[in-house]
């Protein structure tokens, strides 16, 4: 791969797609049940590694044939129907895993039996009775299963059992008709949905919770009522007016959420889009931002020189994958390749791409479900997302802070530290406070305040019971924070003020204990490092912190991130006086300009670097 290569065109894509099936297959078993890639063994171990790495390249196979009407240079159908045959023989040394015996199963088999029914004319039509019946078996078990998390799993159940009413199987309107209920739970605001009951606000609600419901609706199997349909459109349609606003010039997608190894999945949303004809967002403008985010991890080296995606974001980075991933797992991302199902002549293929909104202007937008206050500017290409409603948790609840969503701010340039410490001790883009220990309170389970974008200047707000948490290490999570016992030691409620690359942020603490400071920190930028007088340079990218009075330091951390090997976030400390705000001014910028100023009352007076006087309310103390 390399750094000037795009991924533009149909042809580009099919290009690539074929080089990617071709690298793994020096990695399969002899039957082709089993594509076991080179590296660790993941947390569920060599078998169910072995199975993913056939079902999810699986998914790209598929896409291949769809879009070719069956036409298959690469014989793909045979080889993939040896691996079915081979899979489902319980005689077999290649025999896979089943989703009775390991929970993963049932994700993967979602993917065979979504692939089982598109590609249906070339590949189930084909399979001998004897197979298609220990394929039938196979799937089968997940009828009645009530082992499934309640998230997007549950459409891992809806799809295999579409498949299996289909061709003759066993399959629960029940079963159908609880997960679709349990679907509808999940479903907020302006077509957002969270991934379970927590506010798990992530790159599921694209490649997940909008993505089934658009190709569910296309399995033979499926009876779907009309106006369910119109519902799902008319969600998905509103989402990606949202959606298309977070990703950015360079084709990152927002660096936000677990399970980001999957990385170019965060195009599957856009491709949905177009499968369902969404009328809010053009064509054109979807197979940009599906092409932008593809091209940026083909140019940092996803597939990398072998033709082969590690657990990582652009190189190998193990520490961003979760417990559970293995070496097939980030296979997933081919989810962001389904605009090859589609035909040559479909209109996502035949129009011109259009500019993302950052492409054009800056852009700003308020996001209510989240709590995101998204801030695009068109002069670097960054997209900022400034967080006060996503935690991964329930309100009011004291668990850890998940460096993956409760941070205050994530973006398209930089990644939040993800080492140990980071998870134990909240600092970049934190508001805590710090006992004489130099221990660090946690926010989630946060209130939102509100979330607004008025006269071009966006205002969130939030309030949170700070708290320590003294960790429970035999605990493990799938995203959310570290658990263990927790001590309240104050309130903190900060507001943000946003206009472009800065953000106003002012923050009040109330009912403390004594002897805490008081500190906040921006963004982290990786790189190697250059020191400024508020703030620090690294690789092009500049990150600043303003309190007036007061120096600003930088912290260093080593290995913390996926974006490079030393990680430079400033901040800035004070002692607590309650019930007074205190207010610094935050930026990330490739060029920025000078910070803005403010004055608090009852109100935050903000005078900005072009004279653009703004008025804030503050909220008052609970």
């Amino acid at each position: 791969m390399t750094a000037a290569r795009e991924i533009r065109t149909r042809e580009q894509w099919a290009a690539l797609a074929d080089e990617m099936l071709l690298a793994v297959r020096p990695y399969a078993s002899p039957h082709h049940a089993l594509i076991t890639l080179p590296g660790a063994p993941g947390g569920y171990g060599t078998a169910v590694d072995g199975l993913e790495g056939f079902a999810r390249t699986f998914l790209l196979a598929g896409f291949r044939l769809a879009g070719e009407r069956g036409a298959d240079p690469l014989n793909l159908a045979e080889l993939y129907a040896a691996g079915l045959a081979a899979g489902t023989d319980p005689s077999s040394p290649e025999r896979w895993v089943r989703p009775e015996e390991h929970g993963q199963a049932k994700v993967e088999a979602a993917s065979l039996a979504l692939i089982l029914d598109l590609t249906r004319p070339w590949l189930w039509d084909g399979l001998d009775a004897g197979v298609q019946e220990r394929v039938v078996d196979y799937l089968s078990s997940v009828v009645g299963d009530r082992g499934y998390p309640r998230n997007n799993w549950l459409w891992f159940r809806i799809v295999v059992e579409t498949f299996l009413r289909s061709v003759g199987g066993p399959w629960s309107a029940e079963d159908l008709e609880e997960d679709l209920a349990l679907h509808e739970s999940f479903a907020r605001a302006d077509g957002w949905f969270s991934d379970g009951d927590q506010r798990s606000y992530d790159h599921y609600v694209g490649w997940a919770m909008h993505l089934y419901p658009v190709l569910w609706a296309r399995m033979q199997g499926a009876s779907v009522e009309p106006d369910r349909q119109a519902r799902d459109v008319a969600r998905l349609d509103r989402y990606l007016q949202d959606a298309i606003r977070l990703v950015g010039a360079d084709g990152s997608p927002l660096i936000q959420g677990r399970s980001l190894t999957y990385r170019f999945a965060a195009a599957a949303p856009y491709w949905a889009g177009a499968i369902a004809e969404v009328p809010s967002t053009s064509p054109g403008q979807l197979r940009r931002a599906a092409s932008s985010i593809v091209t940026h991890f083909v140019q940092h080296g996803a597939p990398d020189e072998d033709g082969l995606l590690t657990l990582g974001w652009h190189g190998p980075w193990r520490p961003l994958a979760q417990s559970y991933s293995g070496t097939g797992s980030p296979y997933w991302a081919v989810k962001g390749m389904l605009g090859l199902a589609l035909p040559a002549d479909h209109p996502v293929w035949t129009a011109a791409e259009e500019p993302l909104p950052l492409e054009v202007a800056d852009d700003l937008v308020a996001v209510a479900a989240p709590g995101w206050i998204v801030s695009g500017t068109h002069d670097d290409g960054i997209v900022r997302v400034v967080n006060h409603g996503t935690d991964h948790a329930l309100e009011g609840s004291l668990g850890g802070d998940s460096p993956l969503y409760a941070r205050l701010g994530y973006s398209t340039a930089t990644a939040p530290l993800l080492d140990d410490e980071a998870w134990a001790e909240p600092f970049d883009q934190a508001v805590v406070l710090v006992d004489a220990d130099g221990r660090s309170t946690h926010r989630s389970g946060m209130t939102l305040l509100g979330c607004a974008v008025v006269d071009g200047i966006g205002v969130a707000s939030s309030r949170s019971v700070a708290h320590r948490v003294e960790v429970d290490p035999s605990v493990q999570t799938h995203g959310s924070g570290l658990v263990g016992a927790s001590v309240v030691v104050g309130t903190l409620t900060v507001v943000s003020v946003v206009r472009g690359a800065w953000e106003l942020r002012a923050v009040r603490v109330d009912d403390a204990d004594p002897g805490l400071t008081l500190r906040t920190a921006g963004w982290p930028v990786s790189g190697e490092p250059a020191f400024l007088a508020h703030g620090v340079r690294s690789d092009g990218l500049t990150s600043l912190l303003v309190a007036e009075g007061l120096d600003t330091e930088v912290r260093l951390d080593k290995d913390a991130s996926p974006l490079g090997t030393w990680t430079a976030t400033p901040w800035v400390s004070t002692p607590v006086v309650a019930g007074s705000w205190w207010v610094t001014a935050v930026c990330l910028a490739q060029h920025p300009n000078d910070p803005p100023t403010a004055a608090v009352t009852e109100q935050l007076t903000v005078t900005w670097p072009d004279g653009l006087v703004t008025t804030t309310h503050l909220p008052h103390q609970q």
